[in-house]
């Protein structure tokens, strides 16, 4: 089945929809960020996932500081157009920019936050600003 006429429907979000960026090989679900349509047509025709960064108002291109690149492998549009996941390759091992694998690495526990993940990357020498 096809249906070449599906697209994200940015004016559902002002602009904005979420992206749930999962691992292809191990599925591991990486992080979620915001596209606008020029970061979705940019992340298109590259190959790169681009994002929007609402904090500083302006396409995010993922790996431009920490060389921590997405590569994208495939983009799913949910059923109501407004929400997409993409499979990528993560170069670098790392999503997080506070050096873990998945943002997602603090588990809530009965006994309070638990951080499950393994650090790969130390931020302070990755982003020397």
């Amino acid at each position: 089945m096809s249906d070449k006429e599906v697209k994200p429907n940015f004016a559902k979000g002002d602009g904005l929809i979420p992206v749930i960026a999962q691992d292809y090989e191990s599925g591991v679900v990486l992080m979620l960020a915001y596209m606008n349509e020029e970061s979705y047509n940019e992340t298109l025709k590259t190959g790169r996932a681009v994002y929007f960064s609402r904090s500083r108002q302006k396409l995010w291109r993922k790996g431009e500081e920490s060389g921590n690149v997405q590569w994208v492998k495939e983009i799913y549009i949910d059923c109501d157009e407004d929400t997409i996941l993409i499979k990528v390759d993560q170069v670098g091992k790392a999503a997080c920019h506070e050096g873990y694998q998945s943002c997602f690495f603090r588990k809530v526990t009965p006994d309070g936050v638990e951080i499950v993940g393994e650090r790969v990357f130390d931020p302070k020498e990755v982003y020397k600003k």
